[in-house]
């Protein structure tokens, strides 16, 4: 309710503003004439606000460029020149200045455009990425910790090693990914070979 009742007296307020201002008998604002009151050569903290920090005093020095409605009098004596310059060109001559001038900007915008395109398009291509962090970081899972490798073996890896060798059952377990040959029921002269080793025989000690 308080931020209503602050609406509707601002909105009044400003009604009451516009109708005084568009009365017949109110002057026009553009015809009134700004006098400065108080000059100070100190630096003043509102005026700095009000001009977002352009004009820290407003003294004798400022107060003409300030308030000055016509442009210097150097100004003015250039601007004759220009308009006495133009009024003596031709209206053919004149076209032909406008058409030149034109193309000269029409060509410098479309280098400026070109030089952004591939400025743009270098920049692209250097943040391009070359490699896929979903695939690095599954290559680095499975290197170290064997993420989604397969635990199956391959057939007679699981066969049973005599009791008689005791180094053959050391090698044949550390050997898992290698090819072994089953040794259940062979003949003692026969020496098992595990993925081109020999091995050593029953009975005897492993080397």
């Amino acid at each position: 309710p308080s931020v209503l009742d602050s609406f509707a007296l601002l909105s009044g307020q400003l009604n009451t503003l516009n109708k005084v201002l568009k009365h017949e008998k109110t002057p026009l604002l553009r015809n009134q004439v700004i006098i400065p009151l108080v000059l100070s050569p100190d630096r003043d903290e509102e005026i700095m606000r009000q001009t977002e920090g352009r004009v820290p005093v407003f003294s004798h020095e400022v107060v003409p460029d300030h308030l000055r409605t016509k442009p210097d009098p150097e100004v003015e004596e250039q601007e004759k020149q220009l308009i006495t310059d133009a009024a003596r060109i031709s209206p053919d001559a004149a076209q032909k200045q406008i058409q030149s001038l034109n193309k000269m900007c029409s060509n410098l915008l479309e280098k400026i455009s070109k030089e952004e395109r591939e400025s743009e398009s270098g920049g692209l291509r250097q943040n391009k990425q070359t490699f896929n962090p979903a695939d690095t970081n599954a290559l680095v899972a499975a290197v170290a910790f064997g993420k989604g490798l397969s635990n199956r073996r391959p057939p007679g890896s699981g066969t049973s090693v005599q009791s008689g060798q005791p180094g053959a059952g050391a090698i044949i377990a550390g050997a898992s990914g290698m090819q072994q040959v089953p040794m259940t029921g062979a003949p003692a002269q026969q020496q098992p070979m595990l993925a081109g080793v020999q091995m050593a025989p029953a009975g005897q000690p492993g080397k």
